[in-house]
């Protein structure tokens, strides 16, 4: 597979990398099948999608130890990033409206949950240590400064941001170089381009959009909610609702008819699109199924030309919001 680099100077990986999340959590729950899982990861590695995405509170807490348990004498050949700063909330909700979750950004929480991370993991470092998202409570500068110690103690080679401002960014820079910030960045949801991806570009900043097909929409395999499995976090996603699933698939329709003259699948062209948004942009789509893995590692070769790009950038915006 074709490489680039975790930002300016940052080790190298795959083009397109690996989501674990999906493995374990939210995405059809009754689904789960560690065995397939395990198998993934083994060949994603093959592939070259080196860049392997979880965190802590996947699972809850057993998606690292599902990736640590696939990734075991594969070590070396990847570049594992995870993540701290949510933890399980009986009465918490996010403010994206998830429920049974919170923010914790307290240093002595990041502390603690380094070690527990890298014990599930079954590795002495992670390569990317990421502050999943910043905490109102505490400052950006205290929660960054722990992660910034897990660097100094050889626990993490690098320390990544998710879901931040530009702002947010300039604060922990002050602190300790950012190496990367993943958001959702997907031809149905374009937030970065505003302002968060230009400034990572400019400061060789990498980027991980997560969610990049659109939660799967864009690959034109759901056409109604019920295509979804009982217990699937996505039912209860405003688009993919009866009322606006429907006008959705207009965008489908136009990211198959580009990916039909290209000779590449929809899901590949969607992948296309948003790993041209700049030099460091790599996409982490996740799966747990080894044909979408291999679709998705095929899209590093596609090429888009500037009458594609320029359909797809007309696209209009999804009905519904993201949560």
């Amino acid at each position: 597979m074709k490489t680039t680099t975790l930002g300016a100077g940052g080790p190298e990986v795959g083009v397109i990398g690996l989501g674990c999340m999906g493995m374990t959590h939210a995405y059809d729950p009754a689904g789960r099948d560690d065995e397939t899982s395990v198998a993934v990861l083994h060949r994603a590695v093959e592939l070259g999608m080196t860049l392997i995405d979880t965190a802590d509170v996947y699972g809850p807490y057993t998606n690292e130890e599902l990736v640590g348990r696939g990734l075991a004498g594969l070590r070396d050949k990847v570049v594992l990033a995870t993540k701290v700063g949510l933890e399980l909330s009986p009465g918490g909700t996010m403010p994206n409206g998830v429920a049974g979750l919170s923010m914790n950004g307290r240093p002595e929480h990041v502390r603690r949950s380094i070690d527990e991370s890298l014990r599930r993991l079954r590795t002495d470092h992670v390569d990317l240590y990421q502050l999943h998202r910043v905490d109102p409570d505490v400052p950006v500068e205290e929660t960054w400064g722990a992660l910034a110690e897990a660097v100094a103690a050889g626990k993490a080679r690098h320390i990544g941001l998710s879901e931040v401002t530009v702002e947010q960014i300039k604060r922990a820079q002050a602190v300790h170089p950012v190496a990367s910030v993943q958001s959702e960045l997907s031809l149905w949801t374009r937030d970065a381009l505003a302002e968060v991806l230009p400034y990572c570009n400019d400061q060789g900043i990498a980027f991980l959009p997560f969610s990049p097909l659109g939660r799967g929409f864009l690959t034109g395999n759901f056409t109604s909610v019920d295509d979804l499995p009982e217990g699937d976090m996505r039912r209860r996603l405003p688009r993919f609702q009866a009322e606006t699933i429907a006008a959705n698939q207009a965008i489908v329709t136009a990211v198959r008819a580009i990916a039909d003259r290209t000779g590449a699948t929809p899901a590949q062209v969607a992948l296309a699109w948003v790993r041209a948004q700049g030099a460091y942009v790599v996409p982490i789509p996740g799966t747990k199924t080894p044909k979408y893995l291999e679709d998705n590692a095929g899209a590093a070769e596609v090429v888009l030309t500037a009458q594609d790009f320029a359909e797809l950038d007309a696209l209009p915006a999804p009905e519904g919001t993201r949560y």
